[in-house]
């Protein structure tokens, strides 16, 4: 993918908090909750900070349970609607929301599907909607002050730089970063091996940046310093990055480095290495990359999961909506020529036909002339700021899309 620029080289992105949330203890699970994690780690394959994200909902929902003086043979439907209630009423995220009743979901039905239990009260229950947000992304500057940020040629830094390298110019995710293996990396080829959601393996390019990073830190002076006398755990011996201590880099250390060199850069968006995902495809998507290119690259099972990333950019936006000025202009443009053309055969057609077409011409330039005014209305937006939201209101617009463009004035309350 394209290198961004920046004032040091020549040209050429976690979620947020998920807000207040009740602690949720480290009681132990009901047997029944137990057996549907190990289902889902046997038969389906779940990744292990998916059964982690389970467990903690599961908790959360077991407790509110004994608060409230229920069991799971004793739940029902109203239970149910009050447990999402009350998530609401501690002020949940509405997505942390929406994961703890999917999680409560689960369990019923997974109590049915094993004959534990004869029916489902949460069949009729709705998770909370989540609004339909938009990827965080840098800007190609600020992606560039970052990478950037990583100075000196001690093993720390190699690392940081590798990584870095590697969280943008391939897009990986936070789990697959810190799952990399010696054996997954082949700098000969320039090939990566990742294993996404449900272990499921794609093999990406390494661009020329992210492969000079890796040689380095592969090369003398850098992984090799890193290497303990002995490993402390099994499986670290393989581990491509690893900490201070010698061992297997964890998540948590990994946003630690991310974080630091964003300060240092002083970047002051919230960067985390899963904005630095969004940043690569958007920048990908910005510079004219196939849509169906960056599925693969990011390992999204469906494309509408990679569509989001088309509706990012206000500088795709703006080509977009400029170029959709251009060829309307150049409709109007024949549609004079064609109708200097009738005047022209006035003399010799019927008059009848020639006032026709005279009318036609006028009404389907008349009609490209509103399309024309409602772009550079929507242009205008953009510049100020306002576009895709409500006029009336302020309201955030959720429906636009970028194929839709340009994108409504007015909220669905306010279309009226």
């Amino acid at each position: 993918m394209p290198r961004p620029s920046s004032a040091s080289s020549s040209p050429s992105a976690a979620s947020a908090a998920d807000g207040p949330d009740p602690a949720v203890g480290d009681e132990p699970l009901p047997a029944e909750a137990e057996a549907l994690l190990s289902w889902l780690a046997v038969e389906r394959g779940r990744a292990p900070s998916t059964l982690a994200a389970y467990r903690r909902d599961l908790r959360a929902y077991a407790r509110w349970l004994r608060s409230q003086g229920l069991d799971l043979d004793t739940v029902g439907p109203s239970d149910l609607h009050a447990y999402v209630g009350h998530l609401r009423a501690v002020g949940l995220a509405p997505s942390t929301a929406k994961r703890r009743i999917v999680a409560a979901r689960s369990l019923h039905r997974f109590l049915v599907a094993e004959g534990l239990a004869e029916s489902d009260p949460s069949a009729d229950v709705a998770p909370p909607a989540v609004p339909d947000g938009l990827p965080k992304a840098l800007t190609e500057a600020e992606v560039a002050a970052v990478l950037d940020a990583v100075v000196g040629t001690d093993p720390v830094a190699r690392r940081d730089r590798a990584m870095l390298e590697v969280l943008y110019g391939t897009g990986a995710r936070i789990g697959e970063l810190v799952g990399l293996s010696l054996a997954g990396v082949d700098l000969e080829a320039g090939l990566l091996r990742l294993f996404g959601k449900g272990a499921k393996e794609r093999v990406v390019p390494l661009g020329r940046h992210a492969r000079g990073a890796l040689v380095a830190w592969l090369g003398p002076g850098g992984r090799d310093e890193l290497v303990p006398d002995r490993w402390a755990r099994r499986g670290d011996a393989d581990a491509l990055f690893l900490n201070q201590r010698g061992g297997r880099l964890s998540r948590q250390g990994a946003w630690g480095v991310v974080r630091g060199h964003a300060r240092a850069a002083g970047v002051t968006s919230a960067l985390t290495p899963h904005v630095l995902r969004h940043s690569c495809a958007t920048h990908m998507l910005d510079h004219g990359a196939d849509i169906r290119a960056v599925q693969e690259l990011l390992g999204h099972a469906s494309i509408s999961t990679t569509q989001v990333y088309t509706r990012v950019s206000p500088e795709r936006l703006r080509a977009s909506l400029e170029d959709g000025r251009a060829q309307l202009q150049h409709q109007v443009g024949e549609l004079a020529g064609d109708e200097a053309s009738v005047n022209e055969d006035e003399g010799f057609a019927d008059t009848g036909q020639v006032t026709a077409e005279q009318d036609e011409a006028r009404s389907l330039a008349a009609e490209l002339r509103d399309q024309l005014d409602d772009i550079d209305r929507a242009l205008q937006r953009l510049d100020a700021g306002t576009y895709g939201t409500c006029e009336v209101c302020g309201a955030a617009i959720g429906e636009e899309r970028l194929e839709a463009m340009p994108a409504t004035r007015w909220c669905r309350e306010h279309a009226a």
